[in-house]
């Protein structure tokens, strides 16, 4: 493994200030990168300046012209990676450091698919991977029913490794082998849930996931998405969720779940999200609906 060419891939959009910290992280650590790809958002503040500053070796700054998101940007960073031979892509977000030791504990363990385990500033488990991401039973309204650190009070408690069902794009490794039989991922996501469908893609093309325990990253930011619900954030949680339903629910059950769903929603709008709320899950349902298949390779 220590031959493998390994690639960075990260995606950054008006964050500079968190940028520089995430890049030093990556300057820091013991086995370097052969490659950084940073995927700029069309960002407007001080990003291609920290990019253009930067003195990290094998930075490659790849400016998109329009804000692609997260999964159009993930997507446009691993494709460069993969066209240009590299066998280990390891995909990173502008909000996390890691460890310098990180990359190392990665490459140590054996399989295609990896995830680092994400920890707070005080160092406490804040990995959301779910250990299950129920597809199957319909009245599972949150499919993942259980998740890192849910399971586990603290990293210490982690087996080595643990299998996992569903991953961000934030600190996952994915070698070559991967996207050679499932492609990359799916730009028309834009946010959220791209990585939950390159997962699932991934799995069931017979790729195990796994989180390794002593691969750590440390998140700077804390979690706020599910508070968005009724603004544009929330459009795109309610869309993404409801076609991974549509697209890989086991049942026709599972596959009416965005349905009930929405009738809920808009049921219950005038108690919590209001009319902003009800838009969005409307919405999302109709275009949901255009993204019951996958693209094509």
């Amino acid at each position: 493994m220590s031959a493998e060419r390994v690639a960075v891939v990260v995606v950054t959009y008006n964050r500079a200030d968190l940028l520089e910290k995430m890049l030093a992280g990556l300057g820091g650590l013991d086995r370097a990168p052969d490659a950084v790809f940073v995927v700029n958002n069309a960002s407007t503040d001080q990003t291609r300046a920290v990019l253009e500053e930067s003195t990290l070796p094998g930075l490659v700054a790849v400016h998109a012209s329009d804000n692609l998101g997260g999964a159009g940007g993930f997507r446009l960073g691993l494709q460069t990676a993969y066209e240009q031979g590299y066998d280990v892509m390891w995909l990173m977000d502008d909000d996390v450091v890691p460890a310098p030791d990180c990359l190392t504990r990665l490459l140590a363990v054996d399989g295609s698919c990896l995830i680092a385990v994400r920890e707070d500033r005080t160092g406490a488990l804040v990995e959301k991977a779910a250990l299950r991401f129920d597809l199957r039973n319909p009245l599972a309204i949150r499919p993942k029913t259980a998740s890192i650190d849910s399971t586990y009070a603290s990293r210490a408690e982690m087996p080595e490794t643990v299998e996992v069902e569903n991953v961000a794009f934030e600190g996952f490794l994915v070698r070559r082998d991967v996207i050679d039989r499932i492609g990359l991922p799916d730009a028309s996501y834009f946010i959220f849930y791209d990585d939950v469908d390159f997962a699932i893609r991934a799995r069931r093309a017979g790729f195990p996931i796994r989180a390794v325990r002593d691969a750590v990253l440390v998140r700077q930011l804390d979690f706020d998405q599910q508070h968005d619900l009724a603004g544009w954030k929330g459009y795109y949680m309610y869309r993404n969720l409801f076609a991974v339903h549509f697209r890989y629910g086991e049942n026709p059950l599972v596959r009416a779940k965005p349905w009930l769903i929405a009738l809920v929603v808009v049921t219950l709008s005038p108690l919590r999200g209001g009319r902003a709320e009800a838009r969005n899950v409307t919405r999302a349902l109709r275009d949901a609906r255009g993204m019951r298949t996958p693209p094509a390779r």
